[in-house]
């Protein structure tokens, strides 16, 4: 690719490598790694330095081997935020702004009740969907919880750049026994859990991911599920919600021990249509 070219030639050489590497979004990629090269979307008319041609080549290199573009650029987008993106943490999904669309629409029915709504999120990871309740639900009280250091430290700082620092208490701990404190109190609770069962095929990106936040354990994927659904259900008070993400081939299973454990469970789907998340719920009385 030549190095004295105009962003549309660059571009478009750049979103037939990334195809021809199998990318999922060649085009899409292409254009955000020439506007973090650039700092701004750039013309495509514009003809690029030969600084940034080489700068550009590289990312684009780099893509192609299959490195996921938010540890590239360092930059994921999730809702209505910009996160700091490293191999620290889980590369937030679409499917999972569905999810914490619920537990969003929950706190706001709790609010809107006359309520001060308190929240936790069980695995925070990169702290996207505590970062989301905070910000959307203005005075919502958000504990978020999880087991890994170097992913706390990256949620801290995605709430700090995001103004939610105040409002959210983070927690080191086994979020299948966390937040004793909080047992009964809680509004509304939020997972997405550890889930995918062994031998799950996967695109290659997903190396990329901590394998603390992917394997669900057991021959199912279930086990970390199902423990972090049990503690959710003794954090919720009566009338509260629980909102957990999880595979298609779970649905019925954590729908059968949200019930085991009290809870009224129904199964949403994501915008594809597929079963994605347990909506559950404490009866009131």
């Amino acid at each position: 690719m030549p190095t004295n070219s105009s962003w549309a030639t660059l571009a478009r050489e750049a979103t037939y490598l990334l195809a021809e590497a199998g990318v999922a979004s060649p085009r899409v990629d292409a254009r955000e790694l020439a506007e973090y090269v650039c700092g701004a979307r750039p013309s495509l008319a514009e003809r690029a330095t030969p600084q940034q041609a080489q700068s550009y080549l590289a990312l684009v290199g780099r893509r192609a081997r299959r490195e996921p573009l938010q540890h590239i650029t360092g930059r994921m987008y999730f809702r209505y935020l910009t996160l700091k993106s490293t191999p620290a943490a889980l590369i937030v999904r679409p499917e999972t702004e569905v999810v914490a669309g619920a537990a969003i629409d929950a706190v706001r029915r709790v609010k809107a009740a006359g309520g001060e709504p308190v929240a936790a999120d069980l695995g925070t990871g990169s702290g996207a969907i505590a970062i989301a309740l905070a910000t959307e639900v203005p005075g919502t009280r958000v504990w978020a919880v999880d087991i890994s250091a170097p992913a706390l430290d990256l949620a801290r700082e995605n709430a700090a750049a995001n103004g939610a620092l105040a409002t959210i208490t983070f927690v080191q701990a086994d979020a299948g026994a966390a937040l004793p404190e909080l047992t009964g109190r809680c509004d509304v609770v939020v997972s997405n859990p550890p889930y995918v069962p062994p031998e799950t095929p996967h695109e290659p990106e997903v190396d990329a991911d901590p394998q603390l936040a992917l394997a669900g354990g057991g021959p199912r994927g279930l086990d970390l599920p199902v423990r972090f659904l049990r503690r959710a259900a003794e954090l919720v008070r009566p009338g509260g919600t629980v909102v957990m993400e999880h595979a298609e081939g779970q649905a019925a299973a954590l729908r059968e021990e949200a019930e085991r454990v009290g809870l009224e469970a129904s199964t949403a789907g994501d915008l594809t249509g597929r079963p994605r998340y347990l909506l559950a719920q404490r009866p009131a009385g």
